[in-house]
């Protein structure tokens, strides 16, 4: 087991769930989280383009973590959230939405639209209640409580508040949880045993470090989201771009694409560009 290793850095996330290859790895994590003690609901999935282009020059671009379609029809959305930005709720309704509307081609009809879901897998609390650590989102009768319909479902995973319950794992998501919060990396091994998936990851991400190149854009990957963690707690904008600028000079030297450079950062690849072209000048 690997100690230290930063399960929800969003590089090797995608590498261990995000692979169509190891779809087997992705269905077991979703079917924890939608079929907790029922069930498998999903049997296959088909992972589709992540990125959401926009429809005007101005809209924002979207990229997704992960984006699948399920064996039912129903649309996946997968995201990873290392620091509270203080909008994850306008954030998910966001996404979601784009992902929503961006189904209804010419022809279509409305009845044609599919369930959507979006499972977010955050790195703080969120939400006030102190015990549970999976809340799902719909769209409620505010009196009755009747459901409008299943179309809308979008999900919380607090890593911190499952930790800090500090129990053994019950049920399949909270060996899900452990795994990606890696709280007890010797205890894994037997987690591994009833949860084969679980194995399957665990030998994954030993093939992802031995390579160099994912090792290397994960190490990069984690130090961009330390210096912007470093922004939020003390707003020092100059040192953390100067930061973000030796990362990317770094990765530019090893040959790297800007779209692969772009995926690391978080920047757009003007930017990065930019940056390249102010170098060579």
């Amino acid at each position: 087991m690997i100690e230290g290793l930063n399960r929800i850095n969003d590089y090797l996330f995608k590498y261990i769930f995000g692979r169509q290859e190891s779809k087997d790895i992705l269905l077991s994590f979703l079917n924890s989280v939608l079929s907790p003690a029922g069930e498998d609901e999903l049997t296959d999935i088909s992972l589709s383009d992540r990125e959401l282009d926009p429809e005007h020059l101005k809209d924002k671009l979207s990229r997704l973590d992960i984006l699948g379609v399920a064996n039912d029809g129903s649309i996946i959305n997968i995201e990873v959230q290392i620091a509270n930005e203080k909008n994850i709720d306008k954030r998910t309704m966001f996404y979601w939405a784009k992902i929503y509307q961006s189904q209804l081609q010419s022809g279509m009809f409305y009845k044609d639209l599919a369930r959507t879901l979006t499972i977010n897998v955050l790195n703080f609390s969120f939400l006030p209640d102190a015990q549970r650590y999976h809340s799902m989102f719909s769209l409620y009768e505010a009196h009755s409580g009747l459901r409008l319909n299943r179309d809308l479902e979008i999900h919380f995973l607090e890593l911190e508040k499952w930790k800090a319950l500090s129990t053994k794992p019950r049920t399949r998501l909270d060996k899900w949880l452990m795994y990606l919060s890696n709280t007890d990396p010797e205890g894994l091994e037997e987690i591994a045993m009833s949860e084969p998936a679980i194995g399957k990851a665990l030998t994954a991400e030993e093939i992802f470090l031995k390579n160099d190149k994912e090792r290397y854009l994960y190490e990069m990957r984690e130090k961009a989201m330390r210096d912007h963690l470093s922004a939020m707690d003390n707003a020092k904008t100059e040192g953390i771009e100067r930061g973000k600028t030796e990362i990317i000079l770094s990765m530019l030297k090893k040959g790297l694409s800007l779209k692969m450079i772009a995926e690391v950062t978080d920047l757009p690849i003007e930017q990065i560009e930019a940056i390249r072209n102010h170098q060579l000048s």
